[in-house]
């Protein structure tokens, strides 16, 4: 049986109300907006307020999600939301956004790959539909990122926000998953990690480990050089195993970690600037929220039109890395 394939029908996204300005940081952080500017490309990030939870953002985001792509809730088959910042150690966030959809059928569940978790989600997503085990699926990225930062520490302080993005996936009743690289729906993707790189972006804390939440620290420069070469090296695998090249990409929608690797990823690729979809300036890193709050806002202000060839990537702690190449 020719398995089915899956295409993205709708997106939503939701960022906190309150927006953080670098020059409002340097009031409280040993840092200037001059200083994050040039050296990551971020200008703002937007902070949950206290009490607003990371299953908070992700409903919020679900909700326009499914009124963009015209589905009800009770023909979700299933929920998956990527979070390293989830509102308790278990039961899953997806379960609380769930519950407060009010579907009581089919499953969800969490991906924990930090900022690589919507890539890993919607691989899940993608081959629950391809195996026949599901018709639709909500995927959804979100991160109270600021809740597990060290605000005295300005090499890690400044690069994070909080928010959400969702997408919906559907089967696409007129094309199967070998019906070639000119039509709709996710084409492929490709998930990697590499363990060794443990200590160059981690939390240092866990319920195993020291019963705390922990912060974020990271080897900037050593993160940094192992992004620009295998987020340029998963891109070439992607285009590769859809027999596709380089010239064949209208957008490139990364994880927005930084404008420097955002713009050092595109050299590589041969790719100009105003293909790559830019974000970071004014949500910083938002994890694995950052590339489904990207892909909304280009969808809903026309950039993305069908028929076009979009390729999402992303790498994050563990390390973890991955592509998804997307018809339109």
């Amino acid at each position: 049986m020719m398995m089915q394939r899956s295409y993205i029908a709708g997106s939503g996204s939701y960022l906190p109300a309150r927006r953080v300005t670098n020059q409002e940081l340097s009031e409280t952080v040993d840092t200037t907006d001059e200083w994050i500017v040039s050296r990551t490309g971020i200008r703002s990030r937007h902070i949950a307020a206290d009490g607003e939870l990371t299953s908070d953002l992700a409903y919020e985001a679900a909700i326009r999600a499914l009124e963009h792509a015209q589905t009800d809730v009770d023909d979700l088959d299933l929920i998956i939301v990527a979070t390293t910042t989830p509102d308790q150690t278990f039961p899953a966030t997806a379960t609380k956004v769930q519950a407060r959809l009010n579907m009581r059928h089919g499953a969800a569940f969490d991906v924990q790959a930090v900022c690589s978790g919507f890539i890993y989600a919607l691989s899940v997503g993608d081959n629950f539909i391809r195996a026949g085990q599901a018709k639709t699926v909500l995927v959804i990225g979100a991160e109270t990122f600021s809740r597990i930062l060290d605000w005295e520490d300005r090499s890690t302080c400044v690069l994070f926000g909080d928010g959400a993005g969702a997408v919906v996936l559907k089967v696409d009743p007129e094309n199967s998953a070998g019906s070639g690289a000119n039509a709709r729906g996710i084409l492929s993707t490709h998930l990697h990690s590499d363990g060794r790189y443990n200590e160059l972006l981690y939390v240092d804390g866990g319920p195993s480990s020291t019963q705390t939440t922990g912060h974020v620290r990271m080897v900037g420069k050593e993160v940094f050089r192992h992004a620009v070469t295998n987020l340029a090296a998963v891109v070439d695998e992607a285009l590769d195993a859809n027999d596709l090249g380089r010239p064949d990409l209208n957008w490139l929608v990364p994880h927005q970690a930084n404008k420097r690797i955002l713009d050092s990823t595109a050299k590589k690729l041969g790719m100009s600037e105003d293909q790559i979809v830019v974000t970071v300036d004014r949500h910083a890193n938002t994890s694995a929220a950052s590339i489904p709050l990207a892909l909304d806002e280009a969808v809903k202000d026309g950039r993305i039109q069908a028929g076009q060839l979009i390729l999402l990537e992303a790498m994050g702690g563990g390390l973890t890395w991955g592509a998804s190449l997307v018809r339109w």
